[in-house]
């Protein structure tokens, strides 16, 4: 899939292979553009030099993006400032096609789904404190017993099971006030 392989390829350019960020960078370029021509309809000139604004801008934050996160929402996020960006400067409503349509994704869809999901949920996750967050993230996404998750955060039993019930509770009412 899609995110797969330009996860892995990310991955491998942040260790320090060059070669793997050079590919990296010619298949995003693939996808990019494909998206931004939906998007530019109406500016197909402006393609070319938002693609390579947008290249730029994956080249200059790639030490933002989490080896644990998924890189289509990363990339996603990038570009769509940088067609808020356009919009702007160019201070036309008109420009693109269909200026923030959720459905226009620029990877395919089946591979973004999950990788969004995922993204969504460590985000929220992250707003927790440990004895909250470390419960769920081992029970509920995990799997493991609440046993094995009291021996490996040391916490009681019973601690893990209130951690568990407090931040899916904290987690719901954050969500709530998102809608």
């Amino acid at each position: 899939m899609i995110e797969e392989r330009l996860r892995s390829l990310m991955l491998q350019s942040l260790a320090g292979d060059a070669a793997a960020y050079r590919i990296f960078l010619d298949e995003l370029t693939t996808h990019l553009r494909s998206y931004l021509r939906r998007r530019l309809g109406g500016l197909p000139e402006e393609v070319e030099d938002l693609l390579q604004e947008l290249l730029l801008a994956v080249h200059n934050k790639r030490h933002t993006y989490g080896p644990k996160q998924p890189l289509t929402p990363w990339v996603q996020a990038i570009a769509r400032y940088k067609l808020v960006d356009l919009l702007r400067r160019r201070s036309r409503s008109d420009v693109l096609t269909d200026p923030l349509v959720e459905d226009d994704q620029v990877f395919a869809r089946t591979a973004n789904d999950a990788a969004e999901a995922q993204y969504d949920v460590a985000k929220l996750l992250r707003g927790l404190p440990d004895r909250q967050r470390l419960p769920i993230l081992y029970v509920k996404i995990e799997g493991a017993s609440v046993t094995d998750t009291a021996i490996r955060t040391g916490m009681s039993e019973s601690a893990v099971k209130v951690g568990v019930h407090r931040g899916l509770k904290a987690l719901a009412e954050r969500i709530r006030s998102i809608e």
